[in-house]
């Protein structure tokens, strides 16, 4: 890569850094280790990938089709290969429910719930969250852009779905523990 292109790519890397950032957070919510796996395995294929970008969609789109692209070809690949590893984290403790939910608590189980959807529906939620439109979503993912409609409506769905259930099992584990 000339010293040009290494600047461009550069450039471009730090003004959008964030969406490698908010990919790894969103498919690894919960290991640090896997999440700076999946950082490293992204910014390899950027750096390796740039040479062959030729402009024809804004470089952040490009970015989180690589991001993505990435994603899930590393959980693919770390669910092939059973992990032997002692436990680095300590269990968290469990909410108390007399405290308010903070924000960050709100995130936190937002986040576990997108965890819980398929890949390409990980990829679509994030991509709605960042306020990308129904076309840019589409061409990242690869969708037709009335597909990405009909998924989104189901998505959102399933994230309430996933979230009231979680406050009502909150809510019973309350009144059992009185």
């Amino acid at each position: 890569m000339h010293a040009e292109s290494e600047t461009s790519f550069l450039a471009n890397l730090n003004q959008n850094i964030r969406i490698v950032h908010q990919v790894c957070h969103t498919y690894f919510p919960r290991d640090a280790l896997e999440r700076e796996d999946l950082f490293q395995d992204i910014m390899y294929q950027l750096w390796k990938s740039y040479p062959k970008f030729k402009w024809e969609s804004k470089f952040s789109t490009w970015m989180y089709k690589v991001a993505l692209n990435m994603a899930i070809t590393h959980i693919r690949r770390s669910t092939r290969a059973p992990r032997n590893e002692e436990l680095t984290e300590s269990v968290a403790r469990a909410p108390d429910i007399n405290e308010h939910l903070s924000r960050e608590e709100e995130l936190y189980q937002l986040h576990e719930a997108i965890a819980a959807l398929t890949d390409i529906d990980k990829a679509i939620i994030l991509l709605h969250l960042e306020d990308h439109d129904y076309d840019e979503i589409a061409c990242i993912t690869g969708l037709t852009r009335t597909n990405v409609s009909v998924r989104l409506v189901r998505i959102k769905r399933a994230l309430k779905d996933y979230l009231s259930k979680k406050s009502i099992m909150q809510r019973s584990n309350y009144g059992t523990q009185r």
